[in-house]
């Protein structure tokens, strides 16, 4: 069972910039998909990045450019940069991964099987 602890939301100004991580409890490298969602308050949960198992990064339109998914793989953690960040960015922030050998683009959002307990991202304007 892998658990999933994200860290670094907060509350900002539009424009601003925040960095979450999230640390796995074990080994999600070769054989998982692993991603950043968010969901905010009266909408269902959406992606935001995915990366995939050849590393290369998958980005919501919504935030193509302003945000960056990164890996550590000794570390066993993911990071998401949030950048020139905007009140419709508002929302939790959740991490999630899969056991799942083929590419990540063909995971809905509600196949993850493991979730990590959120992070709230507060953009005023």
């Amino acid at each position: 069972q892998v658990q999933l602890v994200e860290s670094g939301g907060g509350s900002v100004q539009a424009g601003g910039s925040l960095s979450l991580s999230c640390a796995a409890s074990e080994y999600t490298n070769s054989n998982y998909c692993i991603g950043w969602f968010r969901q905010a308050s009266g909408n269902e949960r959406e992606g935001v990045a995915v990366i995939d198992h050849d590393g290369s990064a998958t980005y919501a339109d919504s935030v193509e450019g302003r945000f960056t998914i990164s890996k550590d793989n000794a570390k066993n953690t993911l990071y998401l940069e949030l950048n020139s960040l905007k009140p419709e960015d508002t929302a939790m922030y959740y991490c999630a991964a899969i056991a799942w050998s083929y590419s990540c683009n063909y995971v809905a959002p509600a196949d993850y099987t493991y979730w990590g307990q959120g992070t709230q991202v507060t953009v005023s304007s």
